[in-house]
């Protein structure tokens, strides 16, 4: 970068953030912080009037709820995205938006340079960056983690502590937790610290969004829920008739009952895309009901071999989101032929929630391929059996052909 630069950093309120802030005033730059409320249970008045008060020159707050559900959770669920078969990806779809709503801001305030304060090591770098360099290509990149003069400086969070006292930056008082976390609607992901011990088990009181299945209500929740092109429009409690159906309140109710009834958690190792493994806690209670209503749903819906083609992507639809690739080009095909194939997914199911499980109970739709007659046991319908001794033999050709060979290689 250069001696003196615009600066717009994506501001938390917390320690590293507000000492970057503060280092990055001393270098001689003009800096303005950008936050975005994705649903995170955080006071972002307090976290604007903190930036004031370490320094920066203006501050931004985004209320970017809504779109986080509607633009990017309800299209993770349509595809069905899941990354290595257990994580939901809430913290990998959060990023991309946040680092677009920081562009936005900087291109408004005529910013000539972004920055972040994600580690060296870990995902964020990437999501933040990558939507950078595609959205704002002209604008330069300041990654203090990075930075070998910054890192000289700050080695740990004893120096980043002592930093802050001696430049009067204000720092919670809290006893830090021996983990960190990061929060927002659709989950809470908790690593580092006593978690990188892959065999230690996680504390009961780390857990924010979901009781533990053992003290879960003995009694089983019962909703359904309604879908529309894949998307849901509306859910209802069968137990007390309580009904939401705008976005942001529907999946907040969801959340609500899966976290009373301990479910959507989650703990595993996965891969880094930066070629590191890492131990992850999730807990994603809403998220995890929508998926498994959804997928029920397209079993109902879809066509055999359309369901059999949209699966075989589902895992690079889930690579591309956790690398933080939302804006790049074969993500956007990917997203259209995902929606294509939901142009029939709507319809109803009924959900039972308890201690940690959901159950189908029920589904039902207008577009549903289902034919009662044909799938009997109890009756022909339309099917003629003798149809399938041709389809059986046809079928069975490649597999007659393989064996004759094997034979003559033996004799």
């Amino acid at each position: 970068m250069g001696k003196s630069e615009k600066i717009l950093l994506a501001y938390s309120g917390g320690l590293d953030t507000s000492v970057i802030l503060h280092w990055l005033i001393s270098q001689g730059h003009d800096v303005d912080t950008y936050t975005a409320n994705l649903g995170q249970d955080d006071d972002m008045q307090d976290i604007s009037s903190k930036a004031m008060q370490v320094g920066a020159s203006n501050t931004y707050v985004e209320d970017l709820t809504s779109e986080f559900v509607t633009d990017f959770i309800f299209p993770a669920i349509r595809a069905n995205a899941i990354y290595e078969g257990k994580y939901l990806l809430g913290t990998s779809l959060a990023r991309p938006l946040t680092a677009k709503g920081q562009v936005g801001a900087a291109l408004k305030a005529k910013s000539t340079a972004l920055s972040h304060g994600a580690t060296g090591k870990g995902n964020d770098q990437v999501r933040f960056e990558f939507t950078f360099h595609t959205l704002a290509p002209e604008l330069k990149i300041y990654a203090p983690w990075r930075d070998p003069i910054f890192l000289s400086k700050f080695t740990g969070r004893p120096d980043m502590l002592r930093y802050a006292k001696n430049n009067n930056i204000p720092v919670s008082a809290t006893k830090r937790k021996p983990w960190s976390s990061d929060a927002n609607l659709m989950h809470i992901s908790y690593e580092a610290g006593e978690l990188e011990d892959p065999a230690r088990r996680p504390r009961e009181s780390m857990f924010q969004m979901t009781r533990s299945p053992k003290t879960a209500p003995n009694k089983e929740t019962e909703i359904e829920i309604e879908f529309h092109n894949g998307d849901p429009i509306e859910i209802r409690n069968l137990q007390d008739g309580h009904s939401e159906s705008k976005p942001v309140q529907l999946f907040q109710y969801l959340n609500d009952l899966g976290g009373i009834n301990g479910i959507g958690r989650e703990d595993m190792v996965e891969n880094r895309f930066v070629g590191i493994k890492s131990r992850g806690v999730y807990e994603t209670p809403g998220g995890t009901i929508l998926q498994k209503a959804h997928r029920d749903l397209e079993g109902l819906t879809l066509d055999r071999e359309v369901m059999h083609l949209r699966d075989s992507l589902i895992p690079r639809f889930s690579e591309l989101a956790y690398y933080g690739l939302w804006f790049a080009p074969e993500m956007e095909m990917l997203r259209s032929l995902f929606d294509k194939s939901q142009e029939y997914v709507s319809g109803t199911v009924t959900l039972s929630l308890y201690k940690g499980n959901v159950t189908i109970k029920e589904r039902r739709s207008p577009f549903t391929l289902y034919n009662e007659d044909l799938a009997s046991m109890d009756r022909l319908g339309n099917f003629d059996a003798t149809d399938s001794t041709g389809f059986i033999r046809i079928n069975a050709h490649r597999l007659r052909n393989s064996s004759l060979r094997k034979q003559r290689e033996n004799l």
